[in-house]
């Protein structure tokens, strides 16, 4: 029997949209709220779980390709991308997905590949500018 995949024991392992970096996601619970746990190298990063279905469904609204537009924190996201909309006064939880201050950027780069992982999203796979759309 295969252990539930998506645990802190048996994370997604996954790869950067352009295919060229491995990281980790899992999901947990912190402060009695759903995160999820992404591990780059030795840099760990937070994003509120709802991100997902919240992503979904704004994607299937949107009805197209989008493109990712990944950033750090500290930089402006491209208007109308993924990672804009991850940090938008506008999205459902009005502001930013990702929860530890100073990383909470990102959520275009490392959000999207789970997406794929499970199904509810396309995502392309360039060296750069790529996007993604619901599935």
């Amino acid at each position: 029997m295969t252990k539930e995949q998506g645990t802190k024991e048996n994370p997604w392992i996954l790869k950067t949209p352009p295919l060229s970096s491995d990281f980790t996601m899992y999901k947990d619970t912190k402060d009695g709220k759903d995160i999820l746990v992404c591990t780059v190298g030795k840099t760990i990063l937070n994003y509120d779980y709802r991100c997902l279905s919240d992503l979904q469904s704004m994607l299937k609204e949107h009805g197209d390709w989008m493109e990712l537009g990944s950033a750090d924190e500290q930089k402006l996201a491209k208007e109308g991308t993924v990672e804009a909309w991850g940090r938008s006064e506008k999205n459902p939880i009005g502001g930013w997905y990702g929860l530890k201050k100073g990383l909470r950027g990102r959520f275009g780069m490392y959000v999207p590949p789970l997406m794929e992982k499970l199904g509810f999203a396309e995502v392309t796979h360039d060296a750069k500018g790529n996007k993604m759309r619901a599935k």
